[in-house]
């Protein structure tokens, strides 16, 4: 599944599906729950503090960040949620960002939903669609050195480490993986 053309011709909201998850984009109407997931300490520990602390700092997020990613990239970070119930568990998917050449699969789960599978799950229908239907060559993974986790996750999703560097004006070393597609 992926994005879908409405009968009136025009591209609707893109929506992947697993056999457990449905990954969408994000809308304003999500505000609540990223407000949640982007204060999770494990969140704000291991990929930053976001500085949104209320319901409109959650929409400014989500309009300046992943819908603008849609409409600048076609494609961005999406809701995942629990297939069965609609449930929202985090997000996952492809980041353009300007310090890297190639996308990024980026990826968070509130934490009562970690250990399941469901970001190995999520990533790979993302970088999936990114390979089928944006055509993309490479993607790449980035996480800061003590986020155990998530080197495990790009691993599993068959990314190899690269170099230990920091990105744009920030001091930061990051671990950068990749994976060629084609």
């Amino acid at each position: 599944m992926g994005r879908q053309v409405s009968p009136a011709g025009r591209l609707s909201v893109l929506q992947l599906e697993t056999p457990r998850l449905r990954l969408r984009e994000f809308a304003e109407d999500d505000a609540a729950f990223v407000l949640r997931l982007l204060n999770e300490p494990s969140f704000i520990e291991f990929i930053g503090d976001r500085g949104v602390r209320n319901l409109d700092d959650a929409r400014r997020y989500l309009r300046e960040g992943p819908m603008a990613s849609y409409r600048a990239h076609g494609h961005g970070l999406l809701r995942v949620s629990l297939k069965m119930d609609d449930t929202p568990i985090g997000m996952c998917g492809l980041v353009k960002r300007d310090t890297l050449p190639e996308p990024d699969i980026g990826f968070a789960l509130l934490p009562e939903h970690w250990d399941r599978g469901y970001v190995t799950e999520a990533a790979l229908a993302a970088m999936r669609h990114g390979e089928q239907v944006l055509g993309l060559g490479t993607i790449l993974g980035i996480t800061s050195p003590h986020n155990v986790r998530s080197i495990a996750v790009l691993g599993k999703l068959g990314l190899r480490f690269v170099e230990e560097k920091s990105l744009g004006d920030k001091p930061q070393l990051l671990k950068i993986f990749a994976l060629a597609l084609k």
